[in-house]
């Protein structure tokens, strides 16, 4: 059994470039998933914000469609693959995912089903349509009616399966809230500004998930260059997902007067993704991907945005983005397994 420290940001709002602020903290299938991954594999897991204060979820981090079940997300990226014969020229924005109806393809193919066409060719008439949507940036649903490719289903039949991917996915949302709420450790975290070095000493890993919190409280901290500085010298895994990496922007110099992480082979939430993000087009004053390049990370981003992409070199593993979750927390334990 390993002890993990579990890095939350506390903050609760971050400052934009125009100096309003603007909502924030962790968010939650970031903090979730790996939790519980950790505590079913049998670790102990010590929730930790830099000031002790109980940590919150990022409103934007509940939106939906960061939330949609895993059987259609899964559908989604079979569906996907057949966009072209270049996965690196598969090019999927927030916008395609949230707006033009297309996660809901898992479902449309499972109603054309019952109505008695055969898989393969649902699969096809729905990959078919979501390639053409894709393109053109129209919706599934219009794309579906417009070019025949509806099997038979009314405009009306796909908007009702778009509407219930998104009732389901409020739902899931919503009962992952509830559930961070239910932990007592993160309604009563431990303050890393009260930990001796000794006890940062008796930590195996630390794991920090994303959000836009980090970039707040975890990137210019000094408690948090203590903690990464303990690891590091025992080459202890050292784990951040998403916007977790501006962790990593604490870390202290090495005595040759280079960031200590200079040289590594990192990723982190991608100036690609961020721009499609609320708090990017609003104007965020720095982002995490450019701050660790400057800082001598040697970057490396998945083939596409938003698809699950992790790098691990020596202890350091980070994860890209949401999609990244589950791997992210598996990269971790099979580290802390070795």
């Amino acid at each position: 059994m390993a002890h993990i420290a579990y890095l939350v940001s506390s903050a609760k709002q971050i400052e934009l470039s125009d100096g309003t602020l603007h909502p924030t903290g962790y968010f939650a299938e970031e903090a979730l998933k790996p939790y519980e991954r950790f505590l079913a594999a049998g670790h102990e897991v010590t929730v930790i914000t830099p000031d002790g204060a109980a940590p919150t979820a990022d409103p934007y981090g509940l939106e939906h469609f960061f939330h949609y079940p895993e059987e259609d997300q899964d559908f989604f990226a079979s569906v996907t693959r057949t966009f072209h014969h270049d996965p690196d020229d598969i090019r999927i924005t927030l916008h395609h995912t949230t707006e033009l109806g297309l996660m809901a393809g898992r479902r449309i193919v499972r109603r054309l089903t019952e109505r008695g066409t055969d898989p393969g060719e649902a699969h096809q008439l729905v990959s078919r349509a979501a390639r053409l949507a894709w393109r053109r940036d129209r919706p599934l649903a219009d794309v579906m009616v417009a070019e025949d490719l509806h099997g038979g289903l009314s405009r009306r039949d796909l908007l009702a399966e778009t509407e219930a991917l998104e009732d389901d996915a409020r739902a899931l949302a919503a009962a992952r809230r509830d559930r961070l709420a239910s932990f007592p450790r993160f309604r009563a975290p431990v303050a890393l500004s009260s930990l001796g070095d000794g006890q940062l000493a008796a930590f195996d890993a630390v794991f920090a998930p994303g959000g836009h919190g980090p970039m707040v409280d975890l990137a210019d901290n000094r408690d948090v260059a203590r903690l990464i500085a303990v690891l590091h010298t025992r080459r202890a895994p050292i784990a951040a997902l998403c916007h977790g990496p501006a962790l990593l922007l604490s870390a202290p110099e090495r005595e040759d007067g280079q960031w200590l992480f200079d040289g590594y082979r990192m990723t982190c939430f991608t100036d690609e993704e961020e721009d499609q993000t609320v708090p990017g087009r609003l104007g965020l004053p720095w982002y995490v991907d450019t701050a660790l390049k400057n800082a001598g990370a040697v970057f490396d981003d998945g083939p596409s945005a938003w698809v699950s992409h992790v790098v691990v070199d020596r202890e350091l593993i980070t994860g890209q983005n949401p999609a990244s979750t589950e791997a992210t927390a598996d990269a971790l334990l099979k580290a802390l397994a070795v």
